[in-house]
């Protein structure tokens, strides 16, 4: 049995579930490797260059992980594009060329393009390129895709529940997830998949808000239309397709009565964020709207003072019925 290697990383949260289907049902065995934490890092600062973001570094420290499992495969996409007219991170397609550069000891890599700016027939093509690999059967080839994309909008709609991608993942492979209590604050909560869901790089930023008894709400749990007419507002598209999520998700939370506050974890040296997080902060008048920038110095400790201040001033807020002040001007 053919093994095919998954770093834990970046489009993970997204689309692992899809992927690990798709090869699953071609008869290989799917090697994920294993959630982020110091080690990864240390071991992917070693091997990215220093103006790549944080989520990139971590990456480069899945894939070296992986390095050592003997594998016959590493799937590594060359992501261009999920949605039409709309883009990922230019980093993001660069990323197999990246990993060419940087490692010796690689298995070969599955660099799959995934563009659907504009049309998905290349991708189409590509994925039974993809399947070949495994089998000549070009129908059980179909067949995998579509059982693939069947179990990725499972995960999609656990998401929309109020799990988190991750929490999703888990339980579509069967795991326990932690159960959490009912808060008396709802905070917003953006960010891209990426750096929000992966614990590591968070810092546990949800789960120490749910401590803190704050329920929390992320984009993909909001109504997706109204986030993108939401989004169509601003002046100008955003054509980054996180980017143009969490400004919809943003501005629907600040018009949401139901929502206290809103937090928005953005990495240091990622060009979408810090475009977006200035959008966001301009647009928001009616919320409470706090920041967080992260880097691979940042301390535990400046991240939970911060937390609990801000949750602090929410309650303080509510008791004394105090109006909104705009997070900008």
């Amino acid at each position: 049995m053919q093994r095919v290697g998954i770093p834990h990383g970046l489009f993970y949260y997204y689309y692992y579930p899809l992927w690990k289907t798709f090869f699953s049902d071609l008869g290989a065995e799917v090697i994920a490797s294993s959630e982020s934490n110091r080690l990864t890092l240390d071991e992917g600062l070693k091997s990215a260059v220093d103006e790549t973001c944080l989520p990139i570094k971590v990456y480069f420290g899945h894939i070296r992980e992986l390095c050592r499992q003997n594998l016959d495969y590493m799937f590594i996409p060359r992501l261009v594009s999920v949605e039409p007219k709309s883009y990922i991170c230019p980093k993001f397609m660069g990323i197999p060329d990246m990993v060419k550069a940087a490692f010796t000891d690689l298995p070969p890599l599955i660099d799959v393009t995934i563009d659907v700016s504009r049309t998905d027939r290349r991708l189409k093509q590509d994925i039974v390129r993809v399947g070949n690999l495994f089998t000549q059967d070009k129908k059980k080839i179909r067949k995998a895709y579509i059982h693939a994309c069947q179990e990725y909008y499972f995960c999609s709609r656990l998401a929309r529940e109020g799990y988190t991608r991750a929490e999703a993942i888990q339980l579509w492979e069967g795991k326990p997830v932690d159960s959490f209590s009912t808060g008396d604050l709802n905070i917003g909560v953006l960010g891209h998949g990426y750096s929000l869901y992966d614990q590591f790089i968070s810092m546990s930023l949800i789960g120490r808000l749910r401590k803190m008894g704050c329920n929390t709400f992320f984009p993909e749990s909001l109504e997706q239309e109204a986030v993108e007419n939401e989004a169509a507002t601003i002046p100008k598209r955003v054509f980054w397709t996180l980017g143009r999520k969490m400004v919809g998700s943003a501005l629907y939370m600040d018009k949401s009565p139901a929502i206290d506050g809103i937090i928005y974890l953005a990495c240091f040296g990622c060009g979408p964020d810090s475009l977006i997080g200035e959008i966001i902060e301009q647009k928001m008048h009616h919320k409470p709207f706090m920041m967080l920038t992260i880097d691979e110095h940042s301390g535990e400790g400046g991240l939970v003072t911060r937390l609990e201040a801000f949750c602090d001033m929410l309650r303080r807020r509510r008791m004394r019925g105090e109006g909104n002040l705009p997070a900008y001007g």
